[in-house]
């Protein structure tokens, strides 16, 4: 009788722990795809970025450098890419259409982006392989935006280098949309801000995609200020 009792109850509880275990392999499982997922969202809605400190008591603390936008010495087509901090100022902005310098900050947040343009910090350093994702205020320094066209070229220069793009691509996407800012395999500089809208907020986002066509490091070094 008592072998029967330890018999039933191993038939009983077995399932559940087999259950279990499943559980959690699928849980495992789930964390890295979660977590790209996450990065790739967290591009494409760089208004709603999750990357500003991690509470107001920390502070945010805004690096200022002085951005040559007219260096003279010699350039490589080979240099290195300096990573920035987070709210740090280490690039300018410039294209024809533009009717102003656009300052750029790494990462986004709402101060940074009443300052300049801010760099999504899951985005590629300017210069670097893949894809570097830039926005700004439709109100502000992306007011013209829609004005570059096919052709136009946009010039990034930072600290370590000038890098120079060229508008592929024209785009209009949904908010909800991460295709145009997730990585890519190919080298180029995406801009995007809201699409303007007299009623207020909008879903949509209109943007353009840039060729990396030019890679010009500073063989001189150029010190940025605090």
């Amino acid at each position: 009788m008592e072998n029967k009792k330890k018999s039933l109850l191993i038939h009983i509880v077995t399932p559940f722990i087999v259950l279990l275990f499943c559980g959690a392999i699928v849980v495992v499982g789930l964390i890295k795809p979660y977590d790209k997922l996450k990065m790739y969202m967290n591009l494409a809605f760089m208004d709603e970025l999750k990357s500003t400190p991690e509470s107001k008591s920390s502070g945010l603390v805004i690096k200022s450098n002085d951005i040559a936008t007219d260096y003279k010495g010699s350039t490589s087509d080979e240099g290195e890419i300096k990573r920035p901090e987070f709210g740090e100022l280490y690039a300018v902005l410039n294209a024809d259409a533009l009717s102003t310098a656009v300052p750029v900050y790494w990462g986004s947040s709402p101060e940074l982006l009443e300052l300049g343009g801010c760099q999504a910090t899951g985005s590629v350093v300017i210069g670097d392989k893949g894809n570097t994702v830039i926005s700004a205020h439709v109100d502000t320094y992306f007011a013209d935006l829609e004005k570059l066209k096919v052709g136009d070229t946009v010039t990034l220069s930072t600290l370590y280098g000038e890098f120079v793009y060229t508008v592929r691509e024209n785009i209009l996407f949904s908010r909800t949309n991460g295709s145009f800012v997730s990585p890519t395999e190919d080298d180029r500089l995406t801009l995007y801000t809201c699409k303007r809208d007299i009623l207020g907020g909008t879903e949509q986002r209109v943007g353009v995609i840039c060729d990396l066509t030019e890679r010009k490091f500073y063989i001189s070094e150029v010190n940025g200020n605090e």
